[in-house]
């Protein structure tokens, strides 16, 4: 394992070699980057002296501000684990293996290492008033029990890190983290560590408008997507009802060995998981590959691939010979859904099923479609076209959600919002016994998806 000692620096003179002689000593495959944020007091100068390795200096211009200084050093992370270092004597790198050892025994993606759990200098009270209330706002907005989140003492995986959109320039950068990090459903750690605070007459630089501003990012955070497909995801998976309804739509076509395509977070995976039968689950992204393992990764009758099905067919797929392909709101999420239809031809068994859902009705595409990054919506007729070009024979194609896609119309068309509320997703979803039942008994002249079940040939 490699570890990137990430360290910003804003007049630390007195502190800093002492620092880095600390972290150097720590013994560990490791590289230091540090950020100067245009230092005054002879801090610049110092780094700018330093030749050595594993050490690499970027002089900021301008002071930018803590959160600036972090993302800039983000950029230049090679290790496979990256912890934040302060400038200042305030932390003790002797404990670096207290953080690192939970994610080197894969047990966490993020290790934050607490000040109020460990031994500690006893230090400001207002200092420490303004944590407990910026942990407890956290705590209610994310529904977690973080004690510590404006702890310098970070410590993440480096394709954690790497997937955060982060933003803030200051020290608003800790609050945002720890926002984006809950959001995104980490798997998270809190060790004690021991703690050397300062006061002002020896340097400590964060203030009182810092605590606004934090509380500024970690509203922001919980009230702004920075992913809108894998907030849906999040959304979606709280939509219970409206879940299991699509899973008892196509369960009566789900027979042997299913390959589900674009499983994502998992949503219908764990349905599909009752069954009992062998379940391949494949997704493109890293990050939804990661939860699926964390979900289902020990359940002896699953197996978790990270596939691009546009890229190619996989021999290692088609190998397996699943008797069922389920791909449920992925297909248009891909520009060449004909070479996917394809594909997914090639890798089913002869004789097997090919089960979709996809968004139904070009007339319904909006803001909502296009910030999801869906290419199309798709019509009946388009839709059995391809297939049968591909040599399926369609078994039966028909509308879902007729209620929703009204809903969808105005939302994306009229209004043009592009995520929808938590709240009408969750009132949506308190109808969906009454709409089950409709949807049983007629069949509906239009819906927000289409259902279609295909049949490979036999040769």
């Amino acid at each position: 394992m490699k570890l990137s000692v990430v360290i910003p620096v804003y007049n630390e003179v007195s502190t800093i070699l002492e620092v880095l002689r600390q972290v150097k000593a720590i013994p560990v495959d490791k590289e230091i980057i540090i950020v100067d944020d245009c230092s005054t007091d002879g801090t610049r100068e110092i780094l700018q002296e330093l030749k050595e390795d594993p050490i690499k200096v970027i002089l900021n211009e301008e002071n930018r501000g803590k959160g600036y200084c972090l993302r800039e050093a983000f950029q230049h992370v090679s290790g496979d684990v990256v912890i934040i270092q302060d400038a200042d004597l305030e932390y003790y790198p002797d404990e670096y293996h207290l953080l690192l050892k939970k994610i080197q025994s894969g047990k966490a993606d993020v290790v934050y290492g607490s000040r109020f759990m460990g031994a500690r200098r006893v230090f400001n009270f207002y200092h420490y008033l303004g944590n407990a209330i910026l942990n407890l706002i956290a705590n209610i907005l994310y529904n977690t029990n973080l004690s510590d989140l404006m702890t310098c003492y970070k410590a993440f995986r480096a394709d954690v890190i790497k997937e955060l959109k982060l933003e803030a320039d200051g020290f608003g950068i800790e609050a945002e983290i720890t926002a984006q990090v809950f959001k995104r459903r980490f798997k998270v750690y809190e060790v004690p560590i021991s703690y050397n605070g300062r006061d002002y007459s020896e340097g400590k630089k964060i203030t009182w408008k810092d605590f606004f501003r934090s509380v500024y990012w970690l509203l922001r955070c919980k009230f702004v997507s920075y992913d809108v497909g894998a907030d849906t995801l999040y959304r979606i998976r709280l939509a219970v009802n409206n879940t299991r309804w699509i899973f008892e739509r196509l369960k009566p076509y789900l027979s042997g060995k299913i390959l589900e395509v674009g499983s994502g977070i998992g949503n219908v995976s764990a349905h599909l998981i009752t069954l009992n039968k062998e379940l391949i689950l494949t997704d493109i992204n890293p990050n939804y590959i990661r939860i699926l393992n964390q979900k289902f990764g020990a359940h002896p009758h699953v197996r978790i691939f990270q596939h691009d099905i546009s890229a190619d067919a996989s021999v290692a797929l088609a190998a397996l010979k699943p008797d069922t392909i389920l791909c449920v709101n992925a297909l248009e999420h891909i520009e060449d859904d004909e070479k996917v239809l394809d594909h997914m031809y090639q890798i089913l068994n002869t004789g097997g099923k090919l089960v979709l859902l996809v968004p139904a009705l070009r007339r319904l595409y909006g803001a909502l479609d296009e910030k999801l990054g869906h290419f199309r919506r798709y019509e009946r007729k388009e839709l059995a076209a391809k297939l049968q070009g591909k040599g399926f024979v369609i078994e039966d194609i028909y509308f879902h959600n007729m209620v929703a896609a009204a809903g969808w119309f105005v939302n994306g068309r009229i209004f043009k919002k592009k995520i929808m509320a938590s709240f009408q997703v969750a009132l949506l979803d308190k109808f969906v016994p009454f709409l089950a039942w409709l949807e049983d008994k007629i069949r509906i002249p239009f819906g927000l998806s289409l259902i279609v079940v295909c049949k490979k040939q036999n040769l």
